[in-house]
């Protein structure tokens, strides 16, 4: 058994949250040994991690949340003291087309989960076994659970549940077990619910990748229906340090919804991504004229926005990035990935 008191595990990091969350929280933090669990599926790159390729505090492991011999053996092996769990199914076209895997990673995967640590942990309900007091698990979930807004409002941490997808279904699903092992044994538990993040290591099919992608290569940008779908853009270093706030200092028990305050409809975005790009990188014509609107997806939530006054008001997280400073920084990040891939395609 590992001498560290101080390993958590955190399941996904390789994916988009996950893999700027590890190197953020190693550099921060000495005391911590990071057990990165992430099955590698097509959201999931090892090319995300390779900055903490040969740290001493990382160690990755491939498997799955559902195994849950492998979870205990992690568990036993290094003596996990607390859990970020951000692994789950997340993207909504996949949802619709393939709901059985969502239900089965984003639910089962996390009840399984909090299962063995639960057992790992805790004697018997409301009693944590002897130096495992301190032990938590936090949950990361998404803003979708909460369904759509119309054109004013907010959502809180009181907003009731209303998933219109598959994928935000599976996600609620989630974090209703998580609350149920807090509620009926007593475990230490925290929810936060994220607005849309964005930032380097995104995957490629997501709507800001997408766009500087396309526009680089000279082909058609697509965007949803009439492009006014709105979105509450987070910065993701942003919702990492959220992230860490919460899972230090957040009461026991309680969600908290991180959201930048940046509502953008995604004509906006599009529009804002393609004027920086003529500036960077100049072509005969603007980037704009590859905007083609194509039709609309299945169940697709109008306005989504997050009141994150809770978690400014009780924690003092703010978000560092506006829209427009951490566009920037993402937009150069992208354009080097794209520009060095077809160079060397």
């Amino acid at each position: 058994m590992s001498t560290n008191k101080k390993s958590i595990l955190v399941t996904g990091c390789a994916g988009f949250i996950g893999s700027n969350f590890v190197p953020y929280f190693l550099e921060k933090y000495s005391e911590y040994t990071l057990i990165n669990l992430d099955l590698l599926t097509y959201a999931g790159d090892m090319e995300n991690l390779k900055e903490v390729d040969d740290h001493p505090r990382h160690h990755f492991v491939q498997g799955d949340i559902c195994d849950r011999a492998l979870l205990e053996r992690i568990f036993q092996e290094h003596d996990i003291r607390g859990v970020i769990h951000f692994a789950a199914e997340s993207h909504v076209d996949n949802s619709i087309k393939n709901p059985g895997v969502f239900v089965q990673t984003n639910v089962n995967g996390t009840f399984t989960l909090l299962d063995v640590a639960y057992k790992y942990w805790m004697q018997m309900p409301f009693r944590y076994k002897k130096e495992y007091e301190g032990c938590r698990f936090h949950h990361i979930s998404t803003d979708e659970v909460y369904g759509t807004l119309g054109e004013e409002g907010l959502f809180t941490e009181e907003t009731p549940y209303a998933p219109n997808s598959p994928y935000s279904a599976s996600k609620a699903g989630s974090d209703m077990i998580v609350r149920s092992y807090h509620h009926t044994y007593g475990m230490n538990t925290v929810i936060t619910n994220c607005s849309n993040n964005y930032g380097p290591k995104q995957h490629d099919e997501k709507l800001i990748p997408t766009i500087i992608r396309k526009a680089l290569k000279g082909e058609a940008i697509p965007i949803y229906g009439d492009g006014k779908n709105i979105r509450d853009w987070l910065y993701v270093l942003d919702h990492c340090k959220g992230i860490d706030l919460v899972y230090h200092t957040g009461l026991n028990g309680e969600v908290y919804n991180i959201g930048g305050r940046n509502e953008r409809d995604n004509n906006y975005i599009v529009q804002k991504i393609c004027e920086i790009l003529d500036e960077k990188f100049p072509t005969q014509k603007s980037y704009k004229e590859l905007i083609t609107y194509v039709e609309d997806r299945a169940g697709h939530d109008r306005r989504y926005a997050i009141d994150a006054s809770k978690i400014e008001d009780e924690l003092g997280w703010r978000a560092d990035e506006n829209f427009e400073s951490g566009i920037l920084k993402t937009i150069e990040w992208y354009a080097d990935k794209y520009r060095a891939s077809s160079k060397n395609g």
